[in-house]
């Protein structure tokens, strides 16, 4: 039998066996979209390497594992999680915990910082905001024929919300530390919500860590909607382990005049994927996306992403780059669709990759699809070794070939971390990628899994 046949009949008695209890404990937002959701996970089914998203990334050995009933966490749990701290120096945020997909003190879980500006528990905002929940929620998300976005609708019960009401600013960037602690192996389902309003401006930094060494698999959708010149940064930076899979959908919505960013920054992991939707929506928007990844052993790490020119007079910029290792395998799937109406479009696209073994794998896969004929828009990528050139010439200069080869790879990756807007953040990447090169598996203070 086909393993994805398995694992549906698997997710089938989980939904049925617990939907009771997702619909007792959801609020109605949540629970009205359900049944269909469901409905269209079937139909779509998991996605294989057959679904082009998907041609250069295997999910079985995540997927096709006996995952223990749906986790939801309970006080201990909690105070347990909220014992882990940041240990990165001078970063000046404002911070919260998500455990396995939930906020700690459920109903409660909202906060309303300097400003006006609302953060805490999905569920809570779905009975503070109702109807505001209600305007966007499921409303940017798209399933395309990926199978696990709607079963993510389906199960969630839980996760980040966000809301900057019109003209408002915070100037310290908010902190979502999203952790995975249990003693048994997971399958987590959180679902996102940031609404950016007209004039309002915010930076998100989002840090993935897992606690202990259970398998654990993660299926995330954030939803972003950011309104007329409105400003949103999102910074995302994985640092898990080996037995811990990690699936990301990330829909950003644009209306006129706005400006958004997305920066993942994958440093380690079993299996990665983050997919980037960016939708252009309004005219004069401009959008950045980009990502680093940093993979060995027999980690695999891909990206995909896909900017939506609608509007005309819109910028894009894609930028990402990867660095692979041992038994390592990369991917990368990026396109620009320029629509009819969207004139005067400026589009750029690049993804270079260093291989550094003969037995890593890089693939790659540049896209741009135009019907507009007033447009500027490049793409290209590259997959290759160490520059000899430069190598040799550093090593003129008295330079080992190890730190040669070190300032060279840095140097390469520093390209994409030097778009953080965080001083304290970039440079604590800076040092965690160093280390990460050097072969130094570099994790936080609270943490004690070992990578190896």
């Amino acid at each position: 039998m086909d393993y994805r046949a398995e694992v549906t009949e698997r997710l089938t008695a989980l939904y049925d066996g617990s939907r009771d209890a997702y619909l007792s404990d959801s609020p109605e937002v949540f629970n009205s979209y359900r049944e269909n959701a469901f409905a269209d996970f079937l139909r779509l089914g998991i996605p294989d390497r057959k679904n082009e998203a998907y041609k250069y990334t295997n999910l079985e050995k995540f997927l096709n594992h006996a995952y223990e009933d749906y986790f939801f966490p309970k006080p201990d749990d909690f105070r347990e999680a909220e014992k882990f701290h940041c240990d990165v120096e001078d970063l000046d945020v404002w911070n919260m915990v998500l455990l396995n997909g939930f906020f700690p003190r459920g109903d409660e879980g909202l906060a309303m910082l300097p400003g006006g500006i609302w953060v805490g528990s999905m569920k809570a905002a779905a009975r503070q905001f109702p109807s505001l929940v209600k305007k966007h929620y499921n409303r940017y998300v798209h399933n395309g024929n990926d199978g696990l976005v709607p079963l993510n609708t389906a199960l969630a019960s839980d996760g980040l919300f966000i809301y900057a009401p019109k003209n408002t600013v915070y100037t310290k960037p908010l902190q979502i530390v999203s952790l995975l602690h249990s003693g048994k192996d997971i399958f987590v389902q959180d679902r996102n919500l940031v609404i950016i309003e007209e004039g309002a401006q915010l930076s998100l930094l989002s840090c993935d860590h897992a606690l202990t060494p259970q398998r654990v698999l993660t299926n995330t959708i954030t939803e972003i909607y950011v309104g007329p010149n409105a400003r949103f940064e999102i910074i995302r930076v994985q640092n898990q382990h080996n037995h811990s899979g990690k699936i990301t959908h990330t829909f950003i919505h644009q209306e006129r005049d706005s400006y958004a960013s997305s920066n993942n920054i994958s440093l380690h992991g079993g299996l990665v994927r983050n997919a980037t939707w960016h939708r252009l929506n309004g005219e004069n928007a401009e959008t950045h996306s980009y990502g680093l990844f940093l993979a060995d052993k027999e980690q695999h790490i891909a990206n995909f992403v896909k900017v939506d020119h609608v509007a005309p007079n819109c910028n894009s910029t894609q930028l990402f780059k990867g660095v692979l290792d041992d038994n390592a395998s990369g991917a990368f799937n990026g396109r620009i669709m320029v629509h009819k109406d969207a004139q005067r479009t400026n589009a750029y696209q690049s993804n270079n990759n260093i291989i550094l073994s003969d037995t890593a794998r890089m693939d790659t896969k540049p896209q741009l699809e135009i019907y507009a004929d007033d447009v500027k828009c490049s793409h290209g990528a590259t997959v290759g070794q160490l520059d000899e050139n430069a190598l040799f010439y550093l090593r003129s200069r008295g330079i080992s070939a190890r730190e040669a080869r070190l300032m060279l790879m840095f140097g390469f990756a520093h390209d994409v971390i030097k778009n953080i807007p965080i001083e304290a953040l970039r440079d604590r990447i800076d040092n965690l990628v160093l280390k990460r090169l050097r072969g130094e598996l570099s994790r936080c203070a609270s943490c004690a899994i070992q990578c190896n």
